[in-house]
């Protein structure tokens, strides 16, 4: 979680020490006196026993509160298996159906039927919707708890209704109008509705058309258009133009620290839900991955054992293998990731694939010449033999070359073809220029070899 102002390892000592004691009420005046951002980071340092105490001396409400601020990492249903499934369902009931719904998703479905018989059927009718949608879309994230308004009211009625209903709406600076059939006809700010006069028509004040998305928009999408247009939310419409949520940003915010993370993870070439799994689970999520990358490390390996003679003829060759691969490795995934990011960009121009490659490629020869240039004559000057000097730095001036063509070529053609960019990881890329490194680097001494020697 975010950074606080206040030391929560040790203010989750204090609080775990209360409940361990049972002190219900310096328990409340302490964990109250926090702001709700702070408990839920202390919160989810508790443990089971601590929790089901907090429970007790907490109503449903501030439980609920706090579980509309904990971070996607720290969403689970199991907090509502260790409460009475009367006090899980007021707790349900109290969040907002968003967070509830994000919360619910990994409930077992006889558990999410017990919470739903005890709560409202409208907001569990609702839940029960939102459950439905396909994760990753605008529908899977969106909050129902909004305020909508007519055409023909008036900025005095409006005003009236916004303080009846702001206490259960997730947003109020937006009020969204509607008409009859519920379909989305433009929006009022709540600035708009205070300095109006009181007679002057919604529909006066609105702006339309309203901007938009539909529900099975991809929620990537949304999260960038908020952050384009710096929205503070975004109504839902589905296939009839009918409003029925609202995206926030601080929805859009997480969207987009989650697809970051993806995006890091998979340049990594590990899974960005690893950290709630146990040692076994986190092993065998990454040992296909290893087992691919050991395979082909073998194959530079079998590679090397290929040369051996020329290995032995001129020994010294063996010193600068991992020089050479280890910068070109780096060189590639310094390109692999550049690739990755322009990809993630929506705003970026997907078709000028030449010019990316062309780009790549003479940054890689720029690399590549300079630091060609300094190794051979560091070897050059180091071994006293400029023919090995001019083989180390002709090699590695290639394999950069090549290595910063794979890394940005690789996922652009995955990208082109539907294929999850997290299969282009920087392992992968420095283990491919392992190979490919190693075979410019032999070719190149195989043809000055006599030279090498005679030197």
């Amino acid at each position: 979680m975010a950074e606080t102002r206040i030391d929560i390892a040790q203010e989750s000592r204090l609080i775990a020490l209360l409940l361990d004691r049972q002190q219900a009420t310096k328990f409340r005046q302490q964990f109250l006196n926090f702001h709700v951002h702070e408990q839920a980071l202390i919160f989810v340092e508790l443990n089971l026993i601590q929790r089901q105490r907090l429970y007790r001396y907490l109503t449903s409400a501030k439980v609920a509160a706090i579980f509309n601020e904990l971070d996607s990492a720290d969403v689970t249903s199991a907090y509502f298996k260790e409460m009475a499934p009367k006090y899980a369902a007021a707790v349900i009931s109290a969040m907002y159906t968003d967070n509830a719904v994000d919360m619910l998703e990994t409930a077992a479905a006889a558990d999410l039927s017990t919470y739903l018989k005890y709560i409202a059927p409208k907001k569990a009718a609702t839940i029960r919707k939102l459950l439905h949608y396909q994760a990753k879309t605008a529908g899977a994230i969106m909050a129902t708890e909004f305020i909508k308004l007519t055409g023909d009211q008036t900025a005095a009625a409006a005003m009236q209704l916004v303080k009846l209903q702001a206490r259960q709406a997730e947003i109020i600076y937006y009020v969204y109008v509607v008409d009859q059939m519920d379909r989305l006809t433009g929006i009022v700010t709540l600035r708009d509705l205070l300095t109006a006069p009181g007679e002057s028509s919604v529909a006066q004040l609105m702006t339309s058309p309203a901007v938009s998305v539909k529900v099975d928009d991809n929620q990537e999408d949304v999260a960038r258009m908020i952050s384009d247009y710096n929205f503070v939310a975004l109504p839902v419409v589905d296939a009839d133009e009918k409003l029925i949520g609202v995206i926030t940003v601080d929805d859009a915010i997480d969207v987009i620290d989650e697809e970051s993370a993806e995006d890091y993870s998979g340049l990594a070439g590990v899974d960005i839900d690893e950290q709630k799994d146990n040692p076994w689970q986190a092993a065998f999520k990454r040992l296909p991955w290893l087992i691919t990358l050991l395979l082909l490390g073998m194959s530079t390996a079998s590679l090397v054992a290929h040369y051996d003679q020329m290995v032995s003829e001129a020994s010294i060759l063996a010193v600068f293998i991992s020089s050479i691969t280890g910068t070109a490795g780096n060189a590639g995934t310094q390109s692999l990731a550049v690739a990755v990011r322009r990809l993630a960009d929506p705003e970026a121009d997907r078709r000028s694939l030449g010019k990316i490659i062309l780009t790549e490629i003479l940054t890689g020869m720029m690399i590549g010449l300079i630091t060609g240039l300094a190794i051979m004559l560091i070897v050059g000057w180091w071994q006293q033999n400029i023919v090995l000097g001019f083989v180390i730095g002709l090699a590695m001036f290639c394999a950069i070359i090549v290595a910063n063509l794979a890394g940005s070529l690789i996922p652009l053609l995955m990208d082109k073809i539907g294929v999850d960019l997290a299969v282009a990881s920087g392992p992968f890329i420095s283990t491919l220029s392992d190979l490919t490194s190693v075979l410019i680097y032999f070719n190149i001494a195989k043809i000055f070899l006599q030279f090498i020697i005679s030197d």
